[in-house]
């Protein structure tokens, strides 16, 4: 069982960041991958919002780096971590100018990118941006198909959908992978229908532990139902984790203690058939939180198979 983690800084909502994180700085989003990178961790994810409307800016805030300058630039400061987008809201874009970017991403990284989609749920972005929010879940649908094609070997790529319509149109770079794997992130069965039948990955948003279960088999069931073979990689995010006995209040559903138990509690998501874990430390200050990367990394990770 793999481990990866979402980037701090780069988004800051008020459900999961930590104070520190307001005065942080490009340095310190360098520092946290390179410790990341020499920590065995499998990505760095990165969030994707345009815009944030008045009316969600108090919960939300309006702190939200665009995802590929940011993988772009921590890709330049790393050797081998995956660079994941969680999640793309692939939907506000046409996927040419999507597969552009990330095309170019993945060539400058060496083949390291990991490409996170999902629906979305801010309206206000979507009507800014001209798309309808209503009919996200197709337009989803149908910009993966063409992702797919756009993000292929074929210097010029071929797509004839409902929405979307392109040959003879050139781009290079080519990705450096043969195939991006695609993870498809999100929990209503729309979503996970879609991961099981669309994606080469499932990352979910949160789901408990007592529901997981249930959603891993339904993945499985609609997989064999449609004859879909290969590789397929199911996600999940676990409780906030402290590695040590923290000294101070990390909250009641924070997982800690020696690096054993941490693992112990972790190694219940592999026998439910999780393949990879998203983790997030509780931390006081950025160099709390690299100590704590280092520590998972070094004396938990090795004790998760």
């Amino acid at each position: 069982m793999s481990y990866g983690m979402q980037l701090p800084v780069q988004s800051q909502s008020t459900l999961y960041t930590e104070p520190w994180e307001a005065t942080a700085t490009p340095a310190t989003l360098v520092d946290i991958a390179r410790t990341a990178d020499r920590s065995g961790f499998a990505y760095l994810a990165s969030c994707d919002h345009v815009a944030i409307p008045r009316r969600l800016a108090p919960a939300m805030s309006t702190v939200w780096y665009d995802p590929v300058a940011t993988l772009a630039h921590l890709a330049a400061v790393t050797e081998r971590v995956r660079l994941l987008s969680h999640v793309a809201v692939v939907g506000l874009r046409h996927p040419l100018l999507t597969a552009k970017q990330y095309a170019t991403l993945d060539h400058l990284s060496g083949g390291r990118l990991i490409l996170g989609v999902g629906a979305g749920h801010v309206r206000e972005e979507f009507e800014a941006l001209g798309v309808d929010f209503e009919r996200r879940g197709a337009v989803l649908d149908e910009t993966v198909d063409a992702l797919r094609a756009a993000l292929g070997p074929d210097e010029f790529p071929e797509f004839h959908g409902k929405l979307f319509d392109f040959e003879g149109l050139g781009q290079l770079p080519r990705p450096a992978q043969e195939r991006v794997p695609l993870w498809v992130g999100g929990s209503s069965p729309a979503a996970v229908r879609r991961a099981a039948l669309k994606g080469d990955g499932w990352l979910p948003q949160g789901d408990p532990r007592d529901r997981l279960r249930e959603q891993i088999g339904r993945i499985r069931r609609l997989r064999e139902q449609a004859g879909i073979q290969g590789a397929f990689s199911v996600g999940a995010i676990t409780e906030p984790l402290y590695v040590g006995e923290p000294g101070w209040d990390v909250g009641r559903r924070t997982v800690s203690g020696a690096p054993e138990a941490v693992a112990e509690s972790l190694r219940a998501y592999g026998a439910m058939g999780v393949d990879q874990i998203q983790v997030r430390f509780r931390s006081r200050s950025s160099a709390e939180l690299l100590d704590q990367i280092a520590a998972f990394g070094e004396q938990v990770g090795p004790l998760l198979d």
